[in-house]
């Protein structure tokens, strides 16, 4: 017997629950590693693209900011030691996050990123 899933909210999994099902606006947090060789100006130019990513897409920021500045790294990523930590939590869509993901995955002064759900 297959059951059939409630149209309602359900009570154990809160009001985020049904919005996340609709596809809805979700709070997410991105923090990126940037390569530590760039300029000032370099910097706030990729920070300005990196917000206007999500701004475009009908996202709203409540945070930026540099995590950490010059940290060494675990192993090397694309034969840097070092990475700058920019952190940036953000408001954006479901469809959203997957393709501003990609976006920031083509950018080569971006080493890596990751983008979770808060």
């Amino acid at each position: 017997m297959n059951p059939v899933l409630p149209n309602k909210v359900n009570i154990n999994k809160g009001e985020g629950y049904m919005a996340e099902r609709k596809g809805g606006v979700n709070k997410y947090e991105a923090m990126f590693v940037i390569r530590p060789d760039l300029s000032e100006d370099e910097r706030k130019n990729l920070f300005d693209q990196i917000k206007d990513a999500v701004t475009k897409n009908s996202g709203s920021i409540s945070l930026d900011s540099v995590w950490a500045e010059k940290r060494k790294l675990s192993f090397p990523i694309k034969k840097h030691k070092e990475g700058l930590y920019y952190l940036l939590n953000f408001s954006l869509s479901t469809q959203a996050v997957s393709g501003i993901g990609q976006i920031y995955k083509i950018n080569e002064n971006i080493l890596r990123v990751l983008i979770t759900k808060v």
